[in-house]
């Protein structure tokens, strides 16, 4: 006998298109399509630890050598917990992981951090704030967005921005592996047309730019940390492309420049070079508003409050157990 199919409910009408936000990321600096999906690979040490004490959440792997068995102790014991795989490899298998030999003896494949968009309101909103602020315009080489970043994170910054410029580099694994953690520890976000936002920000600013020839008499790095009478608008200072400095557009928003004098033999610094000596200077203006750098507690992921060496040393007295490194746990078959 024969039944009539029952008819298939209609399907839904498709949802019209949610109205933009006020603050939606523009197309220009919105992130690679898949972009968000593939998994980095943070590669050692000070990287691992730093990511694993601020966003264990964001890692889905982990592999690290013999040599770091009882440093990646509580991180296996973290992700045993969590249900997710975690495994001690010997150095060549390391190297296929992390895609090349500057692994640090540890590997961990986790979500990227999304880019954050700066807009004008919080930018203005940020000076009550009285902390300087750094941004980056074609800044190219993802080697120098990390050293600068773990500059940043030495000295106390807690934020970095960087421009919509075709050549800035934006964070990346090579860029967090050489940020050795500070990459975590600072907030990066992005502005769409930095010159016109510059403009907008001198009114809660005082916006200073790097460059080596300039029409304007510069600025002594010594005085980036000494507000100037009558002003007390935090500094927000500009670095630009290692090779070519700043757009102009973006020199033309600064209201003063800063240069840091040489002997002449060679024609200037690298540009992460130039920004730890100019974040340094910067440094000083939290002691001079009354709000020290020098002393920042951290809360890591154990739970506990303590410093950095505080979390080297925990780590150094945990022992892994056999299940954790011996690759025959549940866990460590996962791949």
């Amino acid at each position: 006998m024969i039944t009539a199919r029952p008819p298939r409910p209609p399907r839904p009408a498709a949802a019209p298109p949610a109205a933009a936000a006020a603050d939606a990321i523009p197309p220009s600096i919105a992130p690679a399509a898949g972009a968000q999906d593939r998994l980095w690979r943070i590669a050692g040490l000070p990287a691992v630890a730093a990511l694993f004490e601020l966003a264990p959440q964001r890692v889905e792997r982990l592999f690290f050598e013999p040599r770091l068995a009882m440093r990646a102790g509580e991180f296996c014991r973290y992700l045993a917990r969590e249900r997710r795989p975690y495994r001690q490899v010997e150095s060549e298998e390391l190297v296929r992981v992390a895609g090349g030999v500057h692994h640090g003896g540890i590997v961990a494949l986790a979500h990227p951090r999304r880019l954050g968009v700066l807009t004008p309101g919080q930018a203005l909103a940020w000076a009550d704030q009285r902390r300087p602020l750094v941004a980056l315009d074609g800044v190219g080489n993802p080697h120098n967005l990390g050293a600068i970043a773990r500059t940043l994170a030495f000295f106390g910054f807690n934020r970095l921005v960087i421009s919509d410029h075709a050549g800035q580099a934006v964070p990346s694994e090579s860029a967090f592996r050489v940020a050795e953690g500070g990459l975590e520890r600072i907030e990066v976000v992005r502005a769409h047309n930095l010159p016109a936002l510059l403009l907008q920000m001198r009114q809660r600013w005082r916006v200073i730019g790097t460059a080596l020839n300039d029409n304007r008499t510069p600025l002594p790095p010594r005085l980036l940390s000494q507000p100037l009478a009558g002003d007390s608008r935090p500094v927000l200072l500009v670095l630009g492309n290692e090779e070519i400095g700043m757009p102009s557009t973006t020199l033309a928003a600064c209201e003063q420049v800063v240069t840091i004098p040489g002997c002449g033999q060679v024609q200037s610094l690298n540009v992460a070079a130039t920004a730890a000596i100019l974040i340094f200077q910067l440094s000083q203006f939290f002691d001079n508003q009354g709000a020290s750098c020098r002393n920042l507690e951290r809360k890591d992921f154990f739970g506990f409050l303590g410093s950095q060496s505080d979390l080297s040393r925990h780590l150094q007295r945990l022992e892994c157990s056999e299940d954790l490194i011996d690759g025959k746990s549940q866990h460590s078959k996962h791949q």
